[in-house]
């Protein structure tokens, strides 16, 4: 069995390394733009040509390099960054390892082309898979600045080249990683160029929401973005980010830079929904970027070969700070923020935004959701003399009443009447009630689950004890810790847990509880990703889970009761976000069937 075990050929070993770092085309546009970023530059153009399978190259008029430099610069870690291992900790460039252009002429033809002032320039080609020290160069002419072209790439590895995507595809890849380094350098101008086609120039902008509005969205979409700033120890962030006008079906546009780097990091990226889910319901998606500057020595990005996720020292204070800086905004600052108080003022935000929608189109009238003014995350609807709320006891029958001879009347117009009058239900889902010259079709589990929600934020939830216990395993140390930490807090909230031999138990949950023991032990520990709103989260569940549901048919007391109350609300939202009821006026109705025009 002797002789299995070989040392692979420097030159193999070379290029097998080199498809850690250089995996396809966007892979270069990233490293070469990375480089340029670091050298100072005020412009840099990206061109491909077959999605940047037979040439990528980046020019920028950076700091350049002279010979010597340019000799060494594609040795494998050579490297103008750091000196020592220590540097790590306080590398601030894009770039620091020295692998880029190395592995770029592992994989293909590498030419660079640069000067230090524009009189004297120099051309250096090298690979494809050459061995280290085998290149040419030789003077040429160039202003101030570089340009490193990529030729063939893989053309002296098939077994990679098969794996690339359609041209089309790479191109796409390519452009993508353009975007996302122009984000974070506003101050820069770029270019990027296909097939020799100008596809995309971003001029420099004054900030970056100017540089987010300019790389991603339209001129109307752009009036719905913000900025503001968060801070914590060691570290600052600017966020960006657009208002509840603006939101898309999924997440693509949204991003996280730390220290001018885009990472993958799925708990700051929860942290920037947290902080205004409260304005994105029914599976919508805020659009936006946290640009992260953080101290060298309290994260690390040498974790993954193309640096795309980073470890921080203390990752909940930068959740923190992020979260707490949305919410104080979107509550403060954005048009219905201050319907926190207690005098009413939210109430008359909500008018007044109404109101501004002026008449409404018969396209809007049938296809737009009603606007209305972003809430904050705390409001409390005012209960009657005795401390009871008209939702309670709410009578639900199983089967609709028959039709009586009144359903078989002519239509009649009422006259107008300020107090709230019930006239019947749509799909099993929808309360119809009428005040003054205005039809509200309210969304009964909607309107149930917002008054339930206040009503839960203001004491106790009520608990029930359970006969049966329901055991479970926390997942990992930090679950364990969290529940021990928040027990008391949890049981405030409804839930009462117990532990015993590194096992827990829970022993009681809210009164009418639905879920299942499985989705029950989900929820709760799911509550860690909250953090100081976990109150909030969990009367949200619960009110969710107590609400009458769709199909529930309520008796029309119960109803007109349950309408009056929603309607009363100085937040006219469900705890996701969604609008308690669509509004529409006798003047606005007639528009749409041309009974005036």
């Amino acid at each position: 069995m002797a002789g299995r075990i070989a040392i692979l050929p420097p030159e193999e070993a070379r290029k097998i390394a080199a498809g850690e770092v250089i995996d396809r085309p966007a892979a270069l546009v990233r490293e070469l733009l990375d480089n340029a970023i670091d050298s100072g530059c005020s412009s840099a153009e990206v061109l491909i040509e077959e999605g940047g399978i037979r040439r990528t190259e980046v020019i920028d008029d950076g700091s350049g390099m002279g010979k010597e430099d340019l000799e060494l610069c594609w040795e494998t870690h050579a490297t103008s960054k750091i000196r020592s291992l220590a540097d790590l900790s306080t590398a601030e460039t894009l770039g620091f390892r020295g692998e880029a252009l190395s592995a770029a002429a592992a994989v293909s033809r590498l030419e660079i082309l640069s000067s230090v002032d524009g009189r004297e320039a120099w051309l250096l080609e090298a690979g494809p898979g050459g061995k280290p020290g085998q290149y040419r160069i030789a003077q040429a002419r160039r202003v101030k600045g570089s340009s490193v072209r990529s030729i063939g790439l893989f053309d002296a590895i098939p077994a990679r080249k098969r794996f690339l995507k359609r041209e089309g595809t790479e191109a796409g890849l390519c452009r993508q990683i353009f975007i996302e380094k122009a984000l974070a350098f506003p101050e820069i101008n770029f270019r990027f160029t296909q097939d020799g086609k100008l596809k995309c120039f971003l001029p420099a902008a004054s900030s970056l929401k100017d540089r987010f509005a300019q790389a991603l969205l339209d001129r109307k979409e752009a009036s719905f973005l913000h900025e503001i700033a968060a801070a914590g120890e060691g570290f600052s962030a600017v966020i960006v980010f657009g208002g509840p006008e603006l939101y898309r079906s999924e997440r693509r546009q949204q991003y996280i830079f730390a220290n001018g780097r885009r990472i993958q990091d799925y708990g700051l990226l929860q942290a920037f929904e947290y902080g205004q889910e409260h304005l994105f319901p029914n599976g919508t998606h805020p659009v936006g970027a946290v640009f992260i500057d953080i101290d060298p020595g309290l994260a690390d990005f040498n974790i993954h070969p193309a640096k795309r996720e980073a470890r921080f020292r203390d990752p909940q204070s930068i959740h923190h700070a992020i979260t707490s800086a949305l919410r104080d905004y979107t509550r403060r600052i954005l048009p219905g923020g201050d319907a926190e108080t207690e005098d009413g003022a939210g109430s008359r935000a909500f008018a007044a935004g109404r109101a501004a929608g002026g008449q409404l189109a018969m396209e809007a009238l049938l296809n737009d959701p009603p606007v209305f003014a972003p809430f904050p995350r705390f409001a409390s609807p005012s209960a009657p003399e005795g401390g009871s709320f008209p939702w309670e006891g709410l009578a639900v029958h199983e089967e609709a009443p028959p039709y009586g001879a009144a359903a078989e009347e002519a239509p009649r117009y009422p006259e107008p009447t300020e107090k709230p009058r019930f006239i019947g239900r749509l799909f099993s889902l929808f309360i119809l009630v009428e005040k003054g010259d205005r039809l509200f079709i309210i969304d009964q589990h909607a309107a149930h689950e917002r008054l339930l929600y206040d009503r839960f934020l203001k004491g106790p939830i009520p608990t029930q004890e359970l006969l049966v216990p329901i055991p479970f395993t926390a997942e990992d140390e930090g679950a364990d810790r969290f529940l021990d930490v928040k027990r008391e807090e949890l049981a405030n909230l409804g839930v009462r847990i117990d532990s015993d031999a590194g096992s827990w138990h829970i022993t009681a949950l809210p009164s009418n509880w639905k879920l299942s023991d499985r989705e029950t032990v989900k929820a709760i520990l799911e509550l860690e990703k909250a953090g100081k709103n976990m109150a909030e989260h969990w009367a949200a569940t619960v009110s969710c889970h107590g609400a009458v549901k769709d199909g529930d048919l309520l008796d029309d007391g119960a109803a007109l009761a349950l309408a009056e109350a929603a309607m009363e609300l100085s937040v006219p939202r469900c705890p996701h976000g969604r609008p308690l009821w669509k509004e529409i006026g006798r003047e606005e109705l007639f528009r749409a069937v041309r009974r005036i025009e």
